[in-house]
């Protein structure tokens, strides 16, 4: 397995492979990751984008993981800036990086490619904070929710509903640098 950074061109490239490893991860139908496609490219051209991706000997993806810098205007920014205090939205969204997906594929989870994907981009990235939202889940039986309390993540909005799905989720943050 091999670590690499990607850059937004890099993404799109394999574009196919990185919302294949998304459904599978997040369990979400083919209809909804068709809409996803044009999101995940949008992303690739924001302020502070950066991307990793996990390949095996045979240049499968395994995982990937990006985010950007946060700011008013985008969709999940403004959905967690409505919902935070006035102290906190200061404290959390000044200077955040969102880390907006962090992904591996079923089979080669519990190998530590989320860690190294995650701390390759949070010791990259030249922000103050950073947020992600993960679906609620019992934190003793979820590999996402041990990851990021590991990596010192603390609840920033628990049992938060965003518009378009049904399930609760957490916004986490935690401060930078590592």
């Amino acid at each position: 397995m091999r670590l690499m950074r990607w850059r937004g061109e890099d993404l799109i490239d394999r574009l196919d492979d990185v919302i294949a490893v998304y459904g599978e991860a997040m369990g979400y139908s083919v209809q909804l990751l068709q809409t996803r496609r044009g999101y995940v490219a949008g992303h690739t051209r924001r302020e502070s984008f950066q991307a990793v991706a996990t390949l095996d000997e045979e240049n499968n993806l395994l995982g990937f993981g990006y985010g950007y810098r946060g700011s008013s205007g985008q969709w999940w920014h403004d959905q967690v800036r409505n919902a935070l205090k006035r102290d906190a939205r200061k404290y959390w969204l000044a200077d955040c990086f969102e880390l907006v997906e962090l992904h591996v594929r079923p089979h080669a989870q519990g190998n530590g490619i989320g860690a190294r994907q995650l701390h390759d981009l949070l010791t990259n990235a030249p922000h103050r904070t950073v947020l992600l939202s993960t679906p609620e889940a019992p934190e003793a039986t979820s590999r996402a929710w041990r990851l990021y309390r590991r990596f010192g993540f603390v609840d920033v909005l628990r049992h938060f509903n965003f518009p378009g799905d049904d399930r609760p989720f957490a916004v986490l943050g935690r401060q930078l640098p590592l």
